[in-house]
């Protein structure tokens, strides 16, 4: 047994004079293991390890899965409660049971080592709320050296029965992050952007993005067509234009949000959703839709999980919020940041649910 450690400790004496430390390090640890196993068990099948394939493996990524982190993502992928339409009702009524079913998702935010983009802090107009890296929209750039200019702080957000890339969440433009957005929703064919913040309150939400008649940000050349006001949001009709191509582009800007709370009434927001869903329906772009709000998560996450609880409620007959919720915050930490807002998309379902025809048998 001794002998077959000593000669195990000099192979990998030998892996390690291979290359730097690092992958190989690993491999060849492990190489040291399964020999030592094979000796114990008395096998007589050879170990062979062909060191010439090293070189073609990408190198297994350093980063370690908590136990913690490992328990979040088991719960948003497993965590839901369909509710039937009765059962929406009766639980719209019950705040406590609510607040309880919220604080038990988990946020999953992303902390700052897991981007690897020099200077991002530079492009996000919160320190705490980043792009979860494998969703995250990445621009395209003539530079691929130049990490910074491909960064953009959003996330595709799956849709209705996890349909990938039916929206992108991301915060309010900043001075300095307008050309991005712009170039992002050229680069990703998006025929609707949904805006539910005023530009200040108290503090600065969002800068003014788009012209009075016409702008151009970065290589794109936006045109406002037509605009419209309703009661409680915007509707700016644009032509955006990039060599040679031109797009059509609805921007619904929602204005009645209230500060730090929720709205009191649930229609304005039913409303909105289902004219986006009427005109994203009428466009041939199949692109995804852009919400944004500030930060991009709170008011940005009420409109995606209410477009999507709509969808299975008239669809299914069913939904389940907290399902939503959970897939939501696995594409972008934080969906829906607060339990007022969380009660809150019950309560705009639980109206959409009361309009939709009485089933037979109900």
């Amino acid at each position: 047994m001794f002998s077959c450690l000593g000669y195990c400790f000099k192979l990998k004496w030998q892996c390690l004079c291979l290359r730097p430390l690092g992958y190989d390090f690993f491999i060849s640890y492990i190489f040291l293991i399964c020999l030592c196993v094979s000796c114990r068990r008395g096998s007589n099948v050879s170990l062979v390890l062909d060191m010439s394939a090293l070189g073609s493996v990408e190198p297994l990524s350093s980063a370690v899965v908590t136990p913690r982190e490992r328990a979040t993502q088991e719960y948003l992928q497993s965590a839901g409660r369909v509710l039937s339409r009765q059962q929406l009702h009766d639980i719209t009524l019950n705040t406590q049971l609510l607040q309880a079913e919220f604080a038990e998702i988990p946020m999953n935010f992303v902390d700052q080592k897991e981007l690897d983009i020099p200077n991002h802090g530079s492009k996000n107009r919160y320190k705490t709320i980043l792009p979860n890296p494998h969703s995250r929209v990445i621009l395209k750039s003539k530079n691929s050296n130049d990490l910074l200019s491909s960064y953009i702080n959003a996330n595709y957000i799956r849709g209705y029965l996890k349909a990938e890339r039916a929206f992108i969440a991301t915060q309010g433009p900043m001075i300095n992050t307008v050309n991005d957005f712009w170039q992002m929703v050229w680069q990703e064919d998006c025929p609707v952007i949904i805006m539910i913040t005023k530009l200040k309150e108290k503090n600065e939400k969002c800068v003014l993005y788009w012209p009075e008649k016409r702008g151009i940000y970065g290589r794109v050349e936006v045109f406002v067509n037509n605009v419209k006001e309703c009661d409680h949001y915007i509707i700016r009709s644009l032509t955006l234009k990039q060599g040679g191509q031109s797009r059509k582009v609805q921007h619904y800007w929602y204005t009645s949000w209230p500060d730090h709370k929720t709205p009191e009434s649930a229609g304005p927001l039913l409303q909105l959703v289902n004219d986006v869903e009427e005109d994203r329906r009428g466009f041939t772009s199949r692109g995804p839709v852009i919400v944004h709000c500030s930060a991009g998560i709170g008011r940005t996450g009420c409109f995606i999980a209410t477009t999507i609880g709509c969808r299975q409620l008239e669809l299914e007959g069913v939904v389940d919020v907290l399902g939503i919720v959970c897939q939501l915050r696995t594409d972008r930490g934080g969906m829906i940041q607060t339990e007022e807002q969380y009660e809150f998309v019950h309560h705009v379902l639980s109206l959409y649910e009361s309009r939709l025809p009485v089933e037979p048998g109900q």
